[in-house]
């Protein structure tokens, strides 16, 4: 754990050094809320008895953390293509700690940004549910995911061999796992055929939950069943990186 921890820190040490970086993920949080958060809502006032921007701010904040997943997938990934990955394997630490360290500081980078386009959203008008245990738990289950599309991000950047390749690779999974969800229009209005593709997704799971636990929406999944999914995603997404990290540092 504490080398998970020493990568963590050198990752967040940059991150914190980085006027563009800090600029760019702020930035980038408050013209999401604003510009589209607001400009939907002058279209559609509320759904299914919410306002649009409570509705909505949950399925923005998973974009945060799909975005803020792609950008450690490319710091793996260039460390990969610069040697740096070796120094890591030469050092007495298991392999799991230089994923858990990458995934870990991901995911706290989408944290804050997640914490910037709440704070804009109630600005905005967001209304927060007067739960602080919800709120917690909406945190946690963000979290989980965050590390779960993480490891999907760490697993694309560790058998791709370009940027552009990345890049190429990880767009199949990051629009297709936010439109191909509840995150912009209720489950309701899907027809048939994409409501099934919808429930394969661990995002419907988490915005949902969200919703529910932060904004008082009602839940149209169980919240037990949101929570054993984004979960499960969590695990499978590390497994995941781990086990293509193993097979490229083998050849």
């Amino acid at each position: 754990m504490h080398a998970t921890y020493v990568i963590w820190s050198k990752h967040m040490t940059k991150f914190w050094r980085s006027t563009e970086e800090l600029l760019g993920l702020a930035l980038q949080s408050v013209l999401w809320v604003v510009l589209f958060g607001v400009g939907m809502r002058g279209m559609i006032s509320n759904v299914e008895g919410s306002d649009y921007m409570s509705y909505i701010l949950p399925g923005i904040i998973a974009l945060s953390a799909l975005g803020g997943a792609v950008g450690g997938g490319i710091v793996l990934l260039d460390e990969r293509l610069r040697g740096i990955t070796k120094e890591y394997l030469v050092a007495p630490i298991p392999r799991l700690s230089i994923l858990l360290g990458n995934a870990s500081s991901t995911a706290t980078k989408a944290m804050i940004q997640a914490a910037i386009m709440l704070v804009v959203g109630v600005l905005m008008g967001a209304r927060l549910s007067l739960n602080p245990l919800g709120w917690i738990a909406a945190l946690l289950l963000l979290a989980l995911f965050a590390i779960g599309f993480s490891g999907l991000a760490l697993a694309v950047a560790a058998i791709s061999r370009s940027i552009m390749g990345y890049h190429g690779m990880i767009f199949l999974f990051n629009l297709p796992l936010l439109f191909a969800s509840n995150a912009l229009y209720p489950l309701s209005v899907l027809p048939g055929w994409m409501r099934v593709i919808v429930m394969l997704n661990p995002t419907t799971y988490l915005v949902d939950a969200v919703r529910a636990l932060a904004f008082g929406v009602p839940a149209t999944l169980p919240l037990l069943l949101s929570l054993a999914v984004v979960l499960l995603f969590a695990v499978l997404g590390t497994w995941l990186a781990l086990s293509l990290f193993q097979r490229s540092v083998l050849k």
